[in-house]
C-alpha cells in the first residue's frame, strides 16, 4: 500500500483517485472547488478543500510524507501546474507526477521538480495512431521509445501449432507475454502451448519488427 496525494479532483485526478483507492492505497484528494470534493466522496475517503498554489496549505498537507504527489489540474493555466509542482518539490515531496499538453511544458516541468510527466493527448494520440494505422492491431501500450506491446489475434498458420514449433522468438524476433480470450488473460504460456483460433496474442516488440511481422 502506497501514500498518494492527488491535487485536482477533475475528470483525470478522480479517475485515478478512484482507482488507486480501490488498489488498496491511502489517497488523499485536494481540490480548490468544493463541488468537486463533495462529488469524490463516494469514492474517496480522505479529501481536503484548499489552494494547493498557496505555499502555506502545501506545507500543511506534509507532502514528503506521501509516496507519490500528482498534480492532476487540467483547466487551469500551466503557471498554476509549475507552481504547484515547485512547491511541491520544495516542501520534500518524494516524486512527482503531473501533466503537460506541450512538449515545451513538459521539458521546464522536469526542469523545475517533475519526475514525471503525463502527456495525455500525445500519448493518446499515437496509441490510437498504432492500434487503427496497423492492419491486425487490438491494442497497444508504449513501454518504452522502441519496445511496445501489441494485441493481435493469432496467425491463421500458427493455429494447432505449439510456441516451440513455429519458434517464435527466433524466427521473428518478438515475445508472446501472454494471450487474451474475451475478457479472460493468460499472462503466463509455455513451449507447449498450442494456440487456439479464437484468442488474441500479447506481443512484445520493437516497432521496426512489429512493421515487418503484422505485414
Amino acid at each position: 500500500m502506497k501514500s498518494i496525494l492527488i491535487i485536482g479532483l477533475g475528470r483525470f485526478g478522480a479517475i485515478m483517485a478512484k482507482k488507486l483507492e480501490e488498489e488498496g492505497n491511502n489517497v488523499l484528494g485536494v481540490d480548490i472547488q468544493e463541488k468537486r470534493a463533495d462529488d469524490a466522496v463516494d469514492f474517496l475517503t480522505n479529501i481536503q478543500i484548499g489552494d494547493a498554489t498557496d505555499d502555506r496549505f502545501i506545507e500543511s498537507l506534509g507532502v514528503s510524507n506521501f509516496d507519490l504527489c500528482v498534480v492532476a489540474v487540467g483547466g487551469e493555466s500551466f503557471q498554476t501546474v509549475l507552481e504547484i509542482t515547485v512547491l511541491l518539490k520544495d516542501n520534500g515531496a518524494k516524486f512527482i507526477m503531473t501533466r503537460a499538453n506541450r512538449d515545451v511544458h513538459e521539458k521546464l516541468l522536469l526542469r523545475n521538480g517533475a519526475d514525471y510527466v503525463v502527456c495525455a493527448d500525445r500519448e493518446a494520440a499515437e496509441r490510437l495512431a498504432v492500434r487503427f494505422g496497423k492492419n491486425n492491431v487490438f491494442d497497444y501500450i508504449e513501454l518504452t521509445d522502441e519496445y511496445g506491446l501489441y494485441e493481435i489475434p493469432v496467425p491463421d498458420a500458427w493455429v494447432g501449432k505449439t510456441i516451440s514449433q513455429v519458434n517464435v522468438r527466433s524466427k521473428y524476433n518478438v515475445n508472446i507475454i501472454g494471450t487474451k480470450a474475451g475478457s479472460n488473460i493468460r499472462p503466463t504460456i509455455t513451449p507447449d502451448y498450442v494456440f487456439t483460433p479464437n484468442e488474441n496474442l500479447m506481443v512484445m516488440g520493437t516497432e521496426a519488427v512489429m512493421r515487418k511481422f503484422l505485414k
